[in-house]
């Protein structure tokens, strides 16, 4: 969740700029399981199991997914922890 909150720090952005693109689209599963140093398989499981929660939106451009936080569901969420628990 860090890594999607400051892309910038943690991935290279010329690589989405080279295909139109950016990080506002996301970051793609390939370039976060490289930098987890983790099985495709399981950074996927992992990134799924949030975007069930409603943490994360996806978006597939071709055969890529790219996985941004949902800020508005994650602002929600920590008002409800900091004011109900």
């Amino acid at each position: 969740m860090q890594w999607l909150k400051e892309p910038e720090k943690y991935f290279d952005e010329d690589s989405y700029r080279q295909q139109g693109l950016g990080f506002h689209i996301g970051v793609c599963v390939g370039d976060i399981q490289k930098r987890a140093g983790l099985a495709q398989s399981v950074v996927s499981g992992y990134l799924q199991t949030l975007k069930d929660a409603g943490l994360l939106t996806s978006e597939r451009i071709g055969k890529w997914t790219y996985y941004r936080r949902n800020e508005t569901v994650i602002a929600e969420f920590a008002a409800h922890v900091r004011d109900e628990l």
